[in-house]
């Protein structure tokens, strides 16, 4: 895992307005360090590397959230709006009792939205020593916890680490196999493992399904999607989150090659379809 650096780091907060995708940190004193003891840290969780975080609401889970993008994704989405997140190589470096902290602060902010905060990235669980401790300490704070996950890395959580989760955000990219990996670089199967054991558990989940014309959209994709999700009666919606191209810039200012150049988003009538197949399985499924 390449993890960005290449000798010593010095990395200062930033106060102000957070936005999506800014390389900004979350408060924690200037963190000065060699490569030794960065990754050091980062094994054992007490800093990891934060891309960004922002507060939402109504969109990373019920209430207003305080979301956490982590970096790192073992996952190459073709239509990754942050292509960004995925290496090691973008954010701040946040030590866990600085996180928990600024979560501490935002503790009415929670109560009075019945929110709470959301851990995405990236993966949140491609940094799991950070993300375990950040969950673990906010659970026993009373906030709502939530995770942002495609799923694939899903047996990194112990089940002491699903006690703390309060609820899951799932990725399904695709119910058929051979699109799965076209779509991420990765096989299908661990998603479906973990979305099995959430089952398992009685554990809230809000499944996230992206629709982009010409790849995911075909009605055999969405109905293998829907027979995944239907045999999972702890789902309590199904998003369908139409694809959008702002991610394009990001992608040729990295020199990453974007394949999905040209591709327009979904017509309202077409996502209007494909939840109504996903509704024809019983699923609660909404438009986003």
């Amino acid at each position: 895992m390449a993890d960005g650096v290449t000798g010593s780091v010095t990395i200062a907060p930033s106060d102000g307005i957070r936005h999506r995708g800014a390389a900004i940190g979350l408060g924690s004193p200037e963190f000065e360090a060699s490569r030794t003891d960065l990754l050091a840290a980062r094994r054992s969780g007490s800093a990891g590397l934060v891309h960004s975080w922002e507060m939402v609401t109504a969109v990373d889970g019920p209430g207003t959230r305080m979301t956490i993008f982590m970096s790192g994704c073992p996952l190459r989405c073709l239509y990754c709006h942050n292509p960004d997140t995925m290496g090691m190589k973008e954010g701040t470096v946040e030590k866990v009792e600085d996180v928990l902290k600024r979560i501490k602060r935002m503790q009415p902010v929670f109560k009075a939205s019945n929110g709470g905060l959301t851990i995405s990235g990236g993966e949140p669980l491609f940094q799991i020593e950070f993300t375990r401790r950040i969950l673990a300490g906010a659970h026993e704070m009373g906030v709502h916890t939530c995770i942002d996950t495609s799923g694939y890395l899903g047996s990194r959580l112990t089940d002491e680490d699903l006690e703390n989760i309060d609820m899951v955000l799932l990725d399904v990219k695709s119910g058929d196999e051979e699109l799965y990996r076209r779509v991420t670089s990765r096989d299908l199967a661990p998603t479906i493992a973990f979305g099995d054991r959430l089952s398992a558990l009685n554990k809230r989940v809000w499944v996230r399904f992206v629709l982009v014309p010409g790849l995911t959209d075909s009605d055999e994709n969405v109905e293998k999607v829907a027979q995944i999700v239907s045999r999972w009666p702890n789902v309590e919606r199904l998003e369908v989150l139409p694809f959008h191209n702002m991610g394009a810039d990001k992608w040729h200012t990295l020199g990453m090659e974007y394949e999905l150049d040209g591709v327009l988003p979904p017509t309202r009538e077409s996502v209007h379809h494909v939840v109504d197949i996903f509704k024809a399985h019983g699923i609660n499924a909404i438009a986003t």
